[in-house]
């Protein structure tokens, strides 16, 4: 499964019923995991007892991958993020719909590759925190820039696309204003953002 090590290969189903029992969730939060959720399975476990020559690191000493058969491509990722929280553990979410994949993880925030085929992880570097660190940056295509740790390229990209969408949001009611004074104003609202996220 995703090219990893026959080693870490794992089939441990995952019930709902558990994770209902385990953690005290409101009938909301139930329903919604039911509507999106089939069956869970955790399918590989990356540590030194799988990989003897990777070690762990200051952060992770382990990282699970959880098998999640979804019932709908178009799934709330609350539930995702729900599973990230009440399980402590370093998880690569491989969420599958029909013959579809996509690859979550949680680090910051939800981080979601693109729907495919089954993609390949490569596990690399010399301890666990270097490999967490690779397989965040190939799920959530970070480019970590020179100076920047992972964890401020993610708030970094995160505040760019947030900007982005304020100019997008902007020019679209800009087009529709009729008021002359509002158009201008909208105008020189829109340079300033665009000179922003030129800087950024």
């Amino acid at each position: 499964m995703l090219g990893l090590p026959k080693s870490t290969e794992l089939s441990q189903p995952l019930p709902k019923t558990r994770i209902f029992a385990k953690f005290d969730l409101r009938s909301s939060q139930k329903d919604r995991f039911d509507e999106d959720i089939s069956r869970m399975s955790i399918v590989n476990v990356i540590s030194p007892r799988t990989i003897p020559a990777l070690p762990v690191g200051e952060n992770v000493e382990s990282i699970y991958v959880l098998d999640v058969l979804l019932k709908n491509q178009d799934y709330d990722s609350r539930n995702i993020q729900l599973l990230s929280k009440l399980i402590p553990q370093k998880m690569l979410f491989l969420l599958r719909f029909e013959d579809k994949v996509q690859l979550a993880i949680f680090h910051t925030k939800l981080l979601t590759g693109e729907w495919g085929p089954e993609p390949e992880i490569i596990l690399a570097g010399l301890d666990l925190d270097a490999v967490w660190e690779g397989i965040v940056k190939m799920v959530g295509t970070i480019e970590v820039e020179e100076g920047n740790t992972l964890e401020e390229q993610i708030h970094y990209d995160e505040e760019r696309a947030k900007l982005l969408k304020r100019i997008e949001d902007l020019e679209v009611k800009s087009r529709a204003e009729k008021q002359t004074r509002r158009r201008l104003e909208m105008f020189e609202e829109l340079q300033e953002l665009k000179r922003q996220y030129g800087e950024s």
